[in-house]
């Protein structure tokens, strides 16, 4: 196969929390294998400075997920000022670490509503393009806990876990237009916050060490290279996947 099919030229990618982390990841991947890129977040610095370093084939808007109402004008502000979206990158996400016992109603439904819902709306208002165009690729960010259990995550597991059915039906419903929708599952990737969190729980940490076979932990790179290939044209008949990218942690026992 040439290695022009892992090329995304003149392709336009959204990525949700392109500012950090693995959002930031996914994005330098992106733009490194010749995609336009457009990153979304909350927080304006965070996005400028993302810009900053990755360059002229970046763009930023400041948009709240939360906000569906106001995403269909969204979707198409970046359409009609920057092109026509190719690829949809669902990153942007929020964590609870809690006991379930502990984890209120209201706790539980931010998650989903952050997590799930805000996804679907996003993905349904790019969807509508990419059907009409019969050509688009979405791909979700799921996790190890929407694959197995964890202890104290059972409002995020539960919303990653979400994640698989919704892509599930959305492939039933898109395939049939060329749009595809995959999920990658990182496993324990490192980034400033997941370090500062497994280091302050010493027997957690060893325990995720022991359940990674591969030496070390994954990076945001790692992450990023994995989404180029299920955007590109290499992974063309590849649609409905969850794809850990993990160290081998889904089957090490």
């Amino acid at each position: 196969m040439a290695l022009s099919a892992f090329s995304l030229q003149h392709k336009t990618a959204l990525i949700t929390g392109g500012g950090t982390g693995i959002g930031f990841g996914i994005a330098k991947a992106m733009i490194e294998a010749g995609a336009k890129i457009v990153i979304t977040g909350r927080r304006e610095e965070v996005l400028k400075e993302a810009k900053a370093q990755l360059g002229p084939n970046c763009s930023y808007f400041v948009f709240d997920m939360l906000d569906k109402a106001a995403m269909p004008a969204f979707i198409h502000k970046i359409e009609t000022e920057i092109a026509p979206i190719d690829i949809l990158i669902n990153n942007a996400g929020i964590h609870l670490k809690k006991w379930s016992l502990e984890t209120s109603d209201d706790e539980f439904e931010k998650i989903l509503q952050t997590n799930v819902i805000s996804v679907f709306s996003l993905s349904r208002e790019c969807a509508k393009r990419m059907v009409e165009r019969k050509n688009g690729s979405i791909i979700f960010l799921g996790s190890m806990t929407g694959i197995f259990g964890i202890d104290r995550v059972v409002a995020y597991g539960t919303s990653k876990t979400a994640l698989t059915g919704l892509m599930n039906n959305m492939v039933t419903e898109y395939s049939r237009h060329n749009v595809r929708v995959n999920t990658i599952a990182p496993g324990w990737i490192e980034s400033p916050m997941m370090l500062n969190a497994i280091n302050a729980d010493p027997e957690r940490k060893q325990k995720i060490v022991n359940r990674i076979a591969m030496p070390g932990f994954g990076k945001p790179e790692d992450i990023g290279n994995a989404a180029v290939f299920l955007a590109s044209e290499a992974a063309r008949y590849i649609t409905g996947v969850v794809l850990p990218v993990d160290g081998g942690a889904t089957v090490n026992m």
